[in-house]
């Protein structure tokens, strides 16, 4: 059985809003593989991480498959490994370290959701918002030399 990253159900309107499509303009990304990706980013920038409660139905999980194909997991092996700093975590023929480095993704997704989530209250045009943040990230990084993520790599080529 392939392994899935989970959305909280607490959070599934707020992951579904920030996908474009048709039927939602005012998204910012291109799947719900890219929020989860960048809500993990987030939330290990912000050292948040929160255990799911109760798991989306609707977006239903996502096959990791997904994440690797979109070059995402080096993200997950670099989050598990920071977090837990045990080298066994990142091997690829352990299914037990894959499935540790799957709950700590998302539980950092899960608090990069809630810094969101919070964020983004009121806000018309996430697009703004969500450049802001990054913006103010890119700030932070170039004032310390601190190795945090470079949430940069999700701003658009203008």
């Amino acid at each position: 059985m392939a392994i899935r990253v989970k959305i909280p159900q607490d959070k599934a309107n707020l992951v579904q809003s920030l996908v474009l499509n048709n039927e939602n303009p005012q998204g910012v990304f291109a799947t719900y593989a890219d929020v989860m990706a960048f809500a993990a980013a987030l939330g290990k920038k912000n050292k948040l991480r929160l255990p799911l409660d109760s798991i989306a139905k609707e977006p239903s999980p996502i096959s990791l498959d997904v994440f690797s194909t979109r070059g995402y997991d080096l993200l997950f092996k670099l989050i598990a490994i920071t977090e837990n700093h045990n080298p066994q975590i990142i091997s690829t023929y352990d299914i037990t370290a894959e499935e540790e480095r799957v709950t700590i993704f998302e539980e950092y997704a899960n608090g990069g959701l809630m810094k969101l989530q919070d964020q983004l209250k009121g806000a018309v045009d996430y697009s703004e918002r969500i450049l802001l943040i990054l913006s103010q990230a890119k700030k932070q990084l170039s004032a310390t030399t601190a190795t945090n993520f470079d949430l940069t790599k999700f701003l658009p080529d203008i």
